[in-house]
């Protein structure tokens, strides 16, 4: 970000957020928006408490089986999408519908199928993951130079060979970015799921802080929330930088 001709590091963006957030927080809106000092410190003070780390480890377990089952199922259909034209066509359809539909709206669905309880938070999660992980991972080997596969179907290569050692690494940078945007992805669904479904983990913090209107303590779980979601965002933009040169080589 250039300034007045001055390269400013992103980072004082946020800074500059929170002065104006601790503004807000002493004018009438402090009702809704609290002083950001002030939710600072409930932070210090929720965080080591036993209820916020049992919401912690039930959301944490939601989201973990959810991410890895969208992460396990999403890959190598995006992967077989990109190299089936048949397989692109009959799931095309269904990925693009997906991501622009309302997911929120199909969550009671899933409460009708499976029932109010972990299984289906679980599955919000998928819905919510595995739909940009598939679209991705097909991005991603779309674009791989047609030569390398048939040069690895000339030395032999098992499709378990070629998949493994063309398809996941030349698409490595379309892959993550798709991981990277499922899991922020999934952070929604398992905060919507544990909302919606059954108020449980954060769903039950969030319900006990609104119904007293404790908005200082809800925005504290909001922003630990937001800022769990960032660092996600930040170490996998990391990780896909790193192996951008495989791009190059395709």
């Amino acid at each position: 970000m250039n300034i007045a001709g001055h390269r400013i590091p992103l980072f004082f963006s946020l800074i500059l957020w929170a002065i104006l957030w601790e503004i807000m927080g002493h004018t009438d809106a402090k009702l809704i928006l609290p002083p950001l000092s002030a939710i600072a410190y409930r932070i210090i003070e929720i965080v080591p408490t036993k209820s916020f780390i049992d919401a912690l480890a039930i959301t944490g377990k939601a989201f973990f089986i959810g991410s890895m089952i969208s992460l396990c199922v999403g890959i190598p259909l995006g992967v077989l999408m990109g190299r089936s034209k048949l397989a692109d066509g009959l799931l095309l359809p269904w990925v693009n519908v997906f991501l622009s539909a309302p997911l929120s709206a199909l969550v009671p669905v899933i409460m009708v199928l499976a029932g109010i309880g972990e299984t289906t938070i679980i599955l919000t999660v998928v819905l919510f993951a595995v739909w940009i992980v598939m679209l991705n991972a097909r991005a991603g080997v779309k674009d791989i130079t047609p030569s390398l596969v048939e040069m690895s179907k000339s030395f032999g290569a098992s499709l378990y060979q070629r998949f493994v050692h063309i398809y996941i690494w030349s698409a490595l940078p379309e892959i993550i970015a798709g991981i990277r945007l499922g899991l922020i992805r999934a952070v929604k669904g398992v905060i919507i799921g544990q909302l919606l479904v059954s108020v449980v983990g954060f769903g039950t913090l969030f319900d006990i802080y609104l119904s007293h209107f404790l908005m200082e303590h809800f925005w504290a779980v909001v922003l630990v929330i937001f800022a769990f979601a960032f660092a996600i965002n930040g170490v996998l933009a990391w990780a896909e930088k790193s192996v951008r040169y495989y791009a190059a080589s395709r």
